[in-house]
């Protein structure tokens, strides 16, 4: 399995970025995928999942901001991030929902900074 993010970027606050995931698994359809952060000097942590049934979860600090979706066909998963602020910056992972060790990619990094 390959997960591959893309879309991150430099942005000022206020402003949005799409994140999106593409998945190689056969079995896309029926994982729970899940978006996760790392900031400089913190734990890495989720962010936002959306199980097979297209139910969502969402961390606290990105509720209202930040909408995950899926595309089974096309194997992917993305995160809409809006009114993004400066403690958004992040390298942002995408992975299965509880995450599978093996299949941590490279993240895309998102910062934000005026």
């Amino acid at each position: 399995v390959q997960l591959q993010a893309s879309g991150g970027g430099l942005v000022q606050p206020g402003e949005s970025l799409r994140l999106s995931c593409a998945a190689s698994s056969r079995s896309f359809a029926i994982n729970a995928m899940g978006w996760y952060r790392q900031a400089p000097g913190k734990l890495r942590e989720m962010v936002a999942y959306i199980r097979a049934d297209g139910s969502t979860n969402y961390a606290e600090s990105v509720k209202g901001r930040f909408t995950i979706a899926r595309d089974n066909a096309a194997k992917m998963v993305n995160l809409q991030m809006n009114s993004l602020k400066t403690e958004d910056t992040a390298v942002y992972y995408c992975n299965t929902h509880p995450p599978a060790p093996q299949w941590w990619g490279q993240g895309t990094q998102v910062t934000v900074s005026s």
